[in-house]
């Protein structure tokens, strides 16, 4: 017997405002805090009516200081609580970095398991929304390279409500990031109440034999554009969202690319450094002797994100996608 489950569409900020709702009803140990998530309902309206639902000690406006909202995060989080702390961009975590890199992420290994560090940092991020300097940063290869704090980008509203209910519930921290472009910019069907998306897995979103893509976030609509692109040439793509990107899903890495024998990865985050080297590895690792080309990588340049008249040439486009496809199914 099947079970119907009622669903409403949503766009991915209410999904994510969906899913602290739906958690905050089930533990009165779910909290939210962050500048201006109370009655202002947050940059984006994230957190839009949980005061008014949950009252203003489980939604709390802080001081404009992200060290002490991430500081006072872990202390409650040692204790009993499960916070979710907003940063108002990933461009403004800097502060907390510290807080982050010595504290939240080492708590169980320094205590022997002892203690855990089970929070949220939400944090908008990405380019593409016209915003100021330092508001469009994609930094989150400083946070992978982090053992101890999983790190997780969905790219459409099923996912980010199922990701955050996830999130929520895993005993460790969780650096949830949400693409700012992709906020609004659709509607899907959402399942009413409570449902997880588990971290730490890859979904295939297109099935193909000649290619894999890698990509997360954003850059999803960007690839699967140029795989449609690239079918009509007659080169078929194994599309991969790469959901979570601390701990990646290798196994999935490996099979695709094993299977198709060559790659392309795409992300808007600056090529040095970025999550594509860490891909790249992982197949030198896993797949090299199946790889019939040279791996390819799309992303934004070793600048900042320029100002709004160059921001659409920094971020990477369908064309220079299909581009990189065709370079690797011609070698």
């Amino acid at each position: 017997m099947t079970t119907l489950v009622d669903t409403k569409k949503l766009t991915m900020v209410q999904a994510v405002t969906d899913g602290m709702r739906v958690m905050m009803k089930e533990h009165e140990n779910v909290i939210v805090l962050g500048e201006d998530v109370g009655q202002n309902g947050g940059v984006f309206r994230a957190t839009d009516g949980l005061v008014t639902e949950f009252g203003e000690n489980r939604v709390i406006d802080t001081p404009l200081a992200e060290s002490g909202i991430i500081g006072t995060s872990i202390g409650l989080a040692m204790n009993g609580f499960k916070p979710i702390a907003e940063m108002q961009f990933l461009g403004f975590i800097y502060p907390a970095f510290n807080q982050i890199m010595t504290h939240a992420s080492r708590i169980r290994a320094r205590t022997l398991g002892h203690f855990t560090v089970p929070m949220v940092i939400r944090a908008p991020f990405g380019a593409g929304v016209r915003a100021p300097e330092i508001h469009s940063d994609s930094v989150e290869a400083l946070f992978t390279g982090m053992p101890g704090m999983k790190v997780v980008v969905p790219s459409n509203p099923y996912d980010a409500k199922g990701m955050l209910v996830s999130a929520i519930e895993d005993p460790d921290p969780v650096l949830f990031l949400e693409p700012m472009r992709c906020y609004r910019s659709t509607k899907m069907d959402v399942p009413e109440g409570k449902y997880n998306v588990p971290l730490g897995k890859a979904a295939r979103l297109q099935e193909g034999s000649d290619v894999t893509i890698f990509a997360y976030g954003a850059m999803i609509e960007v690839v699967m554009k140029a795989a449609k692109t690239a079918e009509e040439k007659g080169i078929k793509c194994d599309v991969i969202d790469l959901r979570t990107l601390y701990p990646l899903d290798k196994e999935m890495i490996a099979e695709s690319v094993q299977k198709t024998g060559r790659a392309v990865i795409v992300h808007e985050a600056p090529g040095t450094g970025g999550l594509g080297e860490t891909i790249m590895s992982l197949i030198n690792d896993t797949s090299f002797l199946y790889m019939k080309a040279p791996i390819e990588r799309v992303t934004g340049f070793d600048t900042p994100v320029p100002m709004f008249a160059l921001e659409d040439h920094y971020l990477p486009s369908a064309d220079r996608v299909v581009q990189a496809i065709e370079k690797v199914t011609q070698f």
